[in-house]
């Protein structure tokens, strides 16, 4: 049992650090082109995925096992916004279903403390997929004038400061 559900928290960590490390990279390249909503939601969602990490890893400790901290796939070089939150919305996707999947094997494993987790983390990954849904939506109703909105808006911001 023990061995499967590390292996099952270990699969979720390099998932996990992927989407930290693609999501900051949008984050960077929202913020340098002024879309500052955009940005942050990139930059929260990292950081949720981050907070999965730890508790992924706490996990896997407390079962006596080792943490591996390999990202499971490479930054994918995207600039344009709506393929960044498409790519997102997908990531989104792929890791409910993991997690889901997660979560059965470790019921038949009669691991119910890791299954409840990956539950859990169901419930975020969920949440920020609706999330780039809802802007990808954005995007298709408003177009463009959508993301000038949000650059300027950054601008005029940014100009009453001092």
């Amino acid at each position: 049992m023990k061995e499967k559900s590390i292996d099952l928290l270990n699969n979720a960590i390099g998932d996990e650090l992927a989407a930290i490390n693609q999501y900051m990279y949008f984050h960077f390249h929202c913020d340098d082109q002024g879309y500052d909503l955009l940005g942050t939601l990139f930059k929260k969602t990292a950081i949720e995925e981050m907070r999965h990490v730890e508790s992924i890893a706490d996990r896997i400790l407390f079962l006596k096992g080792d943490i591996v901290m390999e990202p499971s796939q490479k930054v994918h070089y995207i600039s344009d916004i709506k393929e960044m939150l498409a790519f997102a919305a997908g990531k989104e996707e792929n890791a409910i279903r993991m997690y889901n999947d997660f979560a059965n094997q470790c019921a038949q494993n009669l691991d119910s403390v890791t299954k409840r987790l990956f539950e859990d983390i169901v419930i975020d990954e969920e949440r920020h997929f609706d999330q780039f849904d809802s802007e990808i939506d954005n995007l298709d109703r408003f177009g463009d004038r959508y993301l000038a909105l949000q650059s300027i808006e950054r601008s005029k911001t940014r100009s009453a400061m001092p």
